[in-house]
């Protein structure tokens, strides 16, 4: 006797199509492992390609948040294959993906391959396609961009060091954020200005992004928008507000279920903490970085956890410790760190080794680095790469290469990269007996590191301080006496309550020229603050006044 028949149906691509779907919404809504169980039910190998292939876009996706990246880089590389030219916006979407799967993998080649260049011996190919042309599918973000593409070409050319080639497609992808409205298109704008080190258009792309994925119930794309925002902060030198981003995704990353921004979260709010001295939250947040990029594949998460435990070590006088950290993820090798990540910690390592008395190791950096300066996508690399020399030099060009890092600190802002170039400045005059300089500088860095919070940083340049024989002057001793008159207006004016701008605007002079003299006034005076500024003003008037 035989079993019963199996009758044919057309039920299975109509129920691969639903579940599908339906697992793209609980995607799209911040629920990856829903729309993972979604998936398996929908049966598979009875629906048409183009179906199938957006199973594994969504698969691809759900992993890339959540899961180990290199099974993420392979869902999505078939899932572009799946889709083809059938759906070419999808399959666009799906390979750039797959490039930002092998990004976070720190896997070049790999990134390389999804962009439609192979490498032969390391020396990229182009092949035939690039990536098709979203313009026929839903890669067209609107505003006449075709947003996928133009990342991916930027994308390429700066992972072949093309820099030239790289700005033309980014600055369109960026322009997207003028008048975009869609989450993912102003995620794409807001991870091209990054690219670009155009920190001010990442900033307003990203806050964009934010809005827009909240109001349209888009959860999933939350964790990203403020990880990008938070990325952008922190290069610019705001870390209180990269802190304060980082530490809302970390919180929506892990409602969303997306363990990988998580790790990213974590290894901004070790950076963050590495500037203000909290060595306890930078050994929680590094290790909980490290925990997750370990298991998941996430190379560039580990690099910056890395990289924040040694800045930490630097900054709490530790300079030996700090360069054994650094060593291996800024030297070529197998334990170099992420290529988009290593060359930011290379300033550290120059000064690390340089303090620990071993210049010579750090000098093999010096070249790459100097290439990556060049790029401009880190406003702040011309300075540190003017103070690495500085570092490295003889005490007859050290002098003038320490001018001009604080030239190009003007030029970029920041208060923390500028008072760590003022620190090793005053370090380096005070070791030459140029008593009256050292001071200046050593003050100017200790106002700067109170600005931004660095509190170990500001305790090693009171130390400097210290050694110099310097102290604040006491109330009473005519220490307004010591400024210029232009110094001794501004310091009238702002003991007032002004702004720098106000004074600016009073004295007819540029804000910056009001920053400089306001600097060498606390320099000058050894003060850290308008208020005890404010304090000193009125106390000597006081005393002026009397009979």
């Amino acid at each position: 006797m035989t079993g019963p028949r199996t009758v044919p149906t057309t039920d299975g691509p109509n129920r691969a199509e639903r579940y599908t779907a339906a697992a793209e919404q609980a995607l799209l809504a911040g629920r990856p492992h829903r729309a993972l169980r979604l998936l398996a039910a929908t049966g598979g190998g009875a629906a048409p390609a183009a179906v199938r292939g957006r199973a594994e876009l969504v698969r691809g996706l759900a992993e890339l948040r959540d899961g180990p990246v290199g099974d993420a880089h392979e869902s999505l590389m078939l899932a572009a294959a799946l889709l083809g030219p059938d759906a070419p916006g999808q399959c666009a979407r799906a390979a750039l993906a797959a490039a930002v799967a092998a990004w976070a993998a720190g896997d070049r080649a790999a990134c390389l391959r999804a962009l439609g260049c192979e490498t032969v011996d390391g020396d990229p190919r182009h092949t035939t396609r690039l990536l098709p042309s979203a313009s026929a599918g839903t890669g067209r973000e609107g505003g006449g961009y075709d947003l996928v593409r133009d990342h991916a070409l930027g994308m390429r050319a700066v992972l072949e060091a093309r820099f030239d080639r790289a700005a033309v497609p980014l600055r369109r992808v960026v322009e997207y954020a003028r008048t975009g409205e869609k989450p993912e298109g102003l995620l794409r704008s807001a991870a091209a200005a990054l690219l670009l080190g155009d920190l001010g258009a990442a900033r307003r792309a990203g806050a964009r992004a934010l809005a827009a994925a909240r109001n349209r119930g888009a959860a999933a794309l939350v964790p990203q928008a403020l990880e990008y925002l938070a990325y952008a902060e922190l290069r610019a030198g705001r870390h209180a507000q990269a802190r304060t981003h980082a530490g809302q995704g970390l919180r929506a990353a892990l409602r969303a279920g997306q363990r990988n921004t998580a790790a990213h979260h974590h290894a901004v709010l070790a950076l963050a903490a590495s500037i203000e001295g909290d060595t306890t939250s930078v050994a929680g947040h590094a290790a909980a970085a490290l925990a997750i990029a370990r298991r998941h594949g996430l190379a560039q998460a580990a690099t910056l956890a890395q990289w924040a435990a040694a800045r930490a070590d630097l900054g709490r006088g530790r300079p030996l410790d700090a360069a054994d950290r650094l060593g291996p993820l800024v030297h070529p090798g197998p334990r170099r760190g992420h290529f988009a990540v290593w060359m930011l910690a290379v300033p550290c390592y120059v000064e690390a080794a340089v303090l620990a008395g071993c210049p010579d190791d750090s000098r093999t950096v010096m070249e790459e680095f100097a290439r990556w300066a060049a790029f401009g996508a880190d406003p702040q690399a011309p300075a540190q790469l003017a103070r690495c020399r500085a570092l490295l030099t003889g005490p007859d060009e050290a002098d003038a290469f320490y001018r001009r890092a604080l030239t190009l600190h003007d030029e970029a802002g920041g208060d923390f990269e500028r008072a760590r170039t003022e620190l090793l400045y005053g370090r380096w005059l005070r070791r030459r007996r140029r008593l009256r300089e050292a001071r200046d500088r050593l003050g100017a860095a200790l106002v700067g590191f109170d600005r931004c919070g660095a509190r170990v940083w500001a305790q090693q340049t009171g130390a400097e301080l210290r050694a110099h024989g310097s102290a604040p002057c006491p109330a009473g001793s005519d220490a307004l006496s010591r400024l210029t008159p232009q110094q001794l207006r501004i310091a009238r004016y702002v003991a007032e309550g002004a702004t720098n701008r106000e004074v600016a605007l009073r004295l007819a002079v540029s804000t910056r020229t009001v920053d400089y003299h306001l600097r060498n006034v606390f320099a000058a005076l050894g003060l850290r603050s308008r208020v005890e500024l404010a304090r000193m003003v009125e106390q000597e008037e006081q005393t002026g006044a009397r009979p």
